[in-house]
């Protein structure tokens, strides 16, 4: 047995790309230098509380001045941050036995795919993923007429079948083989998975609707949602909306951190003058593996998670991005289970409950409703709104519904 053990370890092989990671760490090493040089000393006083700046105009600008080399400079340090985080990860590629090899191109060759490595990849992280070398060749069974393409979700369910574990296709692969060799990634299928609904009304003088919403994949088994506020109605309102969630997207995929991605768009607005293009941020990050999900809001609504007839409240006291250059970011943690939905709404919404019962009563309203579907959930919360405001819709209103639910357990919509 400890032969068997030590075989299999002279057979991982641990990727670690010594040059391109110095090479990292060496830019990573720059931008941190050039932070430094825009961290100047704030400009001194006489010991009385007056500024020695002579013009208080003058004085102004320069402490402007100071205020963007300041968040450049964190700026500089995120993508430092990034650059170190990267150069610090290795995997383990660990090639199949040879057994386990000839067994996985057998079932795929009968589908008409050449396997050509086999590889089972472990991240640091823990996460497993298998690797396949492969290319379409053509099935000689296929009948006159059908599809000479294969994709890669069928090629997940031929190879779950032969590991004995659900797999899928990892975020960004392509979505069909080629007739050329090429490398996919599979990893192992998360055990919760979503059902969403939406609800919207515009408000009534406009055609557009201020808000803007995203369902994101940030990374298998990582699942973002996004639902942001413009300053006032209409087109602008919409633009000012929509280039949040858009950057904050480009962000996160970029590898940012959720709070640093979110103070570089505040310190941008706010830097840049933009007063009148501030906009609400309301994000929920779910872990698909895991249950485990995290809520960081900026001048948002209140969310909440109903798990059958309870139901909790989550609020945050600040401010919208771009009123001042550094933002006060509250986030909060909550373990979701299966079951549960996640119930995120925009100002408009709350603000037509004031016109009649008043927010307070919310919850329980959510808490009687009874639907299972997230879209029937989204509507009677916007129906109900609307109503106790009389039939008006004062400002525009979205209801985001996420319902969560464990892949063994039964989900009846």
């Amino acid at each position: 047995m400890k032969k068997q053990a030590q075989a299999r370890d002279e057979n991982i092989v641990t990727i670690i790309p010594e040059y391109g990671r110095q090479r990292l760490l060496t830019y990573a090493e720059s931008f941190r230098d050039l932070a430094d040089l825009f961290e100047g000393e704030e400009e001194g006083t006489d010991g009385k509380g007056v500024q020695t700046i002579e013009d208080r105009q003058d004085y102004l600008w320069k402490r402007k001045m100071q205020e963007n080399q300041e968040l450049l400079a964190e700026h500089l340090k995120e993508m430092a941050h990034i650059m170190s985080e990267v150069a610090k990860e290795t995997c383990h590629y660990r090639p199949m036995g040879e057994r386990r090899f000839k067994q996985m191109s057998r079932i795929l060759r009968e589908s008409g795919i050449s396997l050509k490595n086999f590889f089972e990849i472990e991240h640091e992280d823990g996460h497993t993923e298998i690797s396949l070398t492969m290319r379409y060749i053509g099935n000689k069974y296929m009948k006159l007429g059908e599809s000479e393409q294969i994709s890669v979700d069928d090629v997940a369910d031929f190879i779950s079948v032969a590991m004995n574990m659900r797999l899928c296709a990892a975020k960004n692969s392509p979505l069909y083989l080629t007739r050329n060799y090429n490398t996919y990634y599979f990893q192992e299928e998360p055990d919760y998975h979503l059902l969403t609904g939406v609800a919207k009304a515009v408000k009534e003088t406009e055609k557009i609707s201020g808000d803007n919403y995203s369902f994101y994949e940030a990374d298998t088994g990582r699942m973002m949602i996004l639902l942001s506020d413009g300053m006032g109605s209409g087109e602008k309102a919409c633009e000012d909306s929509e280039r949040v969630i858009e950057i904050m997207e480009s962000f996160l995929t970029a590898g940012f951190r959720k709070e640093s991605a979110i103070q570089m768009i505040n310190g941008a607005l706010a830097a840049a003058g933009q007063e009148q293009s501030m906009s609400t941020l309301d994000l929920c990050d779910i872990n698909l593996y895991t249950g485990e999900c995290e809520f960081v809001k900026v001048g948002a609504a209140c969310t909440y998670i109903k798990r059958g007839h309870l139901v909790d409240r989550l609020s945050a006291q600040n401010l919208p991005l771009g009123v001042f250059g550094q933002l006060d970011v509250e986030s909060m943690g909550r373990t979701l289970q299966n079951g549960d939905y996640i119930i995120m709404l925009s100002d408009g919404v709350t603000d037509a409950l004031s016109q009649g019962i008043g927010e307070e009563v919310l919850p329980e309203i959510i808490g009687r409703m009874d639907y299972a579907s997230p879209g029937e959930i989204a509507n009677q919360i916007l129906a109900y709104c609307i109503k106790q405001s009389n039939g008006q819709v004062r400002d525009d209103m979205t209801v985001l519904v996420t319902g969560i639910w464990n892949q063994t357990e039964d989900c009846i919509l």
